[in-house]
């Protein structure tokens, strides 16, 4: 089931959902991921479970919906005034934080669900993250590769190994943006 989109902003479903998210990372932060339950969530929440099962189906669908949320970037990437430098220094960071714990349980959450909605999302935020550091370049009249390559061949390699192999290290995330920025000369 995918996760529907509030039909009131503002009104009783966003608050149904501040407060569904709010009990959910509470629980979280609480106890163990695997003893948590939508009874649980419901009670917390002020909510019936049927609220919540009507809403977002499942328990994956629920938790992929709050990881989706708390992958949201807050801010935009650090403008270094060449960009070549800010897509490194978002690359580190989109690399430190993803292949920590918690970066690792969201990115779980959210493959895990039988929706893609959520995934295709993260993947939105991603880009445009890459779109702000490409504009500012381009602005600039620096050269900077298509926002699709830099995708595939710096965001793709470092959830590659964050997902099946070790934690990509700052020498290659640092060669993975030479690489890309390289396409540009």
């Amino acid at each position: 089931m995918a996760v529907k989109e509030n039909l009131r902003p503002g009104g009783r479903s966003a608050r149904v959902q501040a407060s569904v998210h709010k009990a959910v990372r509470e629980l979280l932060a609480a106890m163990n991921r695997a003893e948590v339950t939508i009874p649980m969530i419901a009670v917390k929440a002020g909510v019936t479970p049927s609220t919540i099962y009507r809403r977002w189906g499942d328990l994956q669908e629920l938790l992929a919906d709050v990881a989706v949320e708390r992958l949201r970037p807050d801010m935009q990437p650090v403008d270094t005034g060449n960009g070549q430098a800010d897509l490194q220094a978002w690359a580190e960071q989109y690399a430190e934080e993803m292949s920590s714990g918690p970066g690792r349980e969201m990115i779980r959450d959210v493959l895990a669900a039988q929706a893609g909605v959520n995934a295709c999302k993260c993947a939105e935020y991603t880009r445009q993250q890459i779109d702000v550091i490409a504009g500012r370049a381009k602005a600039r009249g620096a050269a900077f590769p298509d926002v699709d390559l830099v995708m595939d061949q710096v965001v793709a390699p470092i959830m590659y190994r964050i997902l099946f192999g070790d934690v990509p290290d700052t020498t290659r995330v640092r060669d993975l943006v030479t690489r890309v920025m390289s396409t540009t000369d």
